[in-house]
């Protein structure tokens, strides 16, 4: 049995799960969500804990049991807090600025880089002299949260040399030494 799986989801006050043909959507205080989940799975709801119970042992079936199971609480998470991403802009002449759903960088090439921001996902930059710019994002929605960030990081990805680029706050880089002098 999946260890991930069998363990149960605690429902945080004012969050409620429903289940109807095979969709499940989780409504909370910060919003709503849903997620399709696959024949062969049904939730069990028993107090303010949900377990998701698998009817059969085939081998496609027991690999997603721990996924749906991850998924749903992601959910669950999602609507009650949220999630939070914070990325830094590392080098000289990086900025970024928040205009409603666009975020608009200045990374070193020989234009702005504007990039669309969905709805679900809210933003702010902050700048203040003599430190690093920072881009927040908030939202329900990790995956796509996760995905987004992803995504802004790949403009300017860390070089391991000085460390230029955008990071994730407190990521770890591996730096190299570079070249040694000669003779």
């Amino acid at each position: 049995m999946s260890r991930i799986g069998k363990s149960l989801i605690n429902l945080p006050d004012k969050v409620s799960v429903t289940v109807a043909d095979n969709v499940v959507t989780v409504k909370g205080p910060k919003g709503e969500l849903t997620q399709k989940i696959e024949n062969g799975f049904e939730l069990k709801q028993e107090g303010n804990q949900v377990e998701i119970v698998r009817a059969s042992e085939e081998k496609d079936v027991r690999s997603k049991h721990g996924l749906y199971r991850s998924l749903i609480n992601n959910m669950v998470v999602g609507v009650s807090t949220g999630y939070t991403v914070v990325q830094e802009f590392v080098g000289v002449g990086y900025r970024v600025n928040v205009t409603g759903q666009n975020v608009e960088m200045a990374l070193g090439f020989s234009h702005a880089i504007v990039f669309q921001l969905p709805k679900e996902i809210h933003a702010e930059a902050k700048s203040e002299r003599g430190s690093n710019p920072i881009l927040t994002m908030t939202s329900i929605d990790k995956q796509l949260l996760g995905q987004v960030a992803a995504k802004i990081r790949s403009f300017r990805k860390p070089e391991p040399y000085k460390g230029k680029g955008i990071r994730f706050q407190n990521e770890q880089l591996r730096r190299k030494a570079g070249k040694s002098a000669g003779k």
